[in-house]
């Protein structure tokens, strides 16, 4: 039925295949082993993926790679349906209200941003800024908490606190693209995004 629904068995299988392996990359030849399709087929509907924009590419070793673009709009709507049954968890933090009230209660954070795909309609690169003195081995422990809630990996950074106030005082392309995006403050301690 899902077949029909999406016009290629193959393209079936290719979204199966991806999408039950994040942050996974696969080589054509792999990939028609892996999926017991013909080459040509297989070929054709990678290239009708990466025009839609669900996988990306990438070259290494003379082998063109490729991977699901974990940044795809529709990612996590095609991971529910085509992700195999272990790998969907249920997520302790699904609402936004948990995922806002986990990430401020970071300790020693003083400065928690969310943009990119945490937030709707946010263009940025970057997913989490957390600045303050924190431990990085708790921090990624929530980030895993978050990646598991979204079911996908996040691009985050950490900055102490001067660091991030010089380079917000210099008007840094970094910290500016952030603010510049749509994006929500979930900690502000000192008040630092108020007076600029």
């Amino acid at each position: 039925m899902i077949d029909a629904l999406f016009g290629s068995k193959t393209r079936v299988k290719l979204l199966h295949l991806f999408l039950n392996n994040p942050g996974k990359a696969f080589y054509v030849r792999e990939i028609t082993r892996l999926i017991d399709e013909q080459i040509n087929s297989v070929r054709r509907e990678l290239s009708n993926m990466l025009n839609v924009g669900i996988i990306t590419s990438d070259t290494s070793d003379n082998k063109l790679y490729y991977e699901v673009n974990q940044r795809y709009v529709y990612y996590v709507p095609f991971r529910a349906i085509f992700a195999d049954q272990k790998v969907q968890t249920a997520a302790p933090i699904k609402s936004s209200h948990g995922l806002q009230e986990l990430l401020g209660e970071l300790p020693g954070a003083r400065l928690v941003i969310l943009s990119g795909v945490l937030v709707e309609g946010s263009s940025s690169g970057v997913d989490l800024l957390v600045v303050g003195d924190i431990s990085l081995a708790r921090l990624k422990a929530t980030v895993k908490q978050v990646e598991k809630a979204e079911g996908r990996e996040l691009n985050y950074s950490v900055l102490s606190y001067d660091e991030f106030y010089y380079r917000l005082s210099v008007r840094d392309r970094f910290i500016t693209e952030i603010l510049k995006s749509k994006h929500v403050v979930v900690l502000d301690t000192d008040d630092v995004l108020k007076t600029k």
